[in-house]
């Protein structure tokens, strides 16, 4: 059984920060290349970022490229993702979601997700 949780979401104003985590168990979070999707009002799940592994190698959609990082904490089995100078835009749920395959960006491409955590950022 593979299990994601994620946590962290909630109301920030524009220009503020939020960090959201994703907890795995141990086989998971060693085996399996881990990233983060969204999905907001009236628009399909888009790819945010994702993380090899070790973290060595890492992909950002231009979307959110230098204002969000995504890291991991192997003794933790958690996968973060810090967001800075939010947007109205980045409103949405945020989803972690771990798969095999290192540089897809398909939601098809990864295999399991866990529940969603809400993200707000207001005007």
């Amino acid at each position: 059984q593979v299990q994601l949780v994620e946590s962290g979401g909630g109301l920030v104003q524009a220009g503020g920060s939020l960090r959201l985590s994703c907890a795995a168990d141990g086989r998971t979070f060693r085996t399996y290349i881990m990233a983060w999707f969204r999905q907001a009002p009236g628009k399909e799940r888009e790819f945010v970022a994702a993380s090899t592994r070790s973290g060595s190698s890492t992909d950002y959609a231009d979307s959110v490229k230098g204002r969000f990082t995504i890291s991991r904490d192997n003794a933790k089995n958690t996968m973060y993702l810090q967001m800075n100078s939010l947007k109205p835009e980045d409103t949405a749920v945020y989803y972690c979601a771990a798969g095999s395959v290192y540089g897809l960006r398909s939601p098809g491409a990864y295999n399991y997700w866990g529940q969603g955590t809400q993200v707000t950022v207001s005007s």
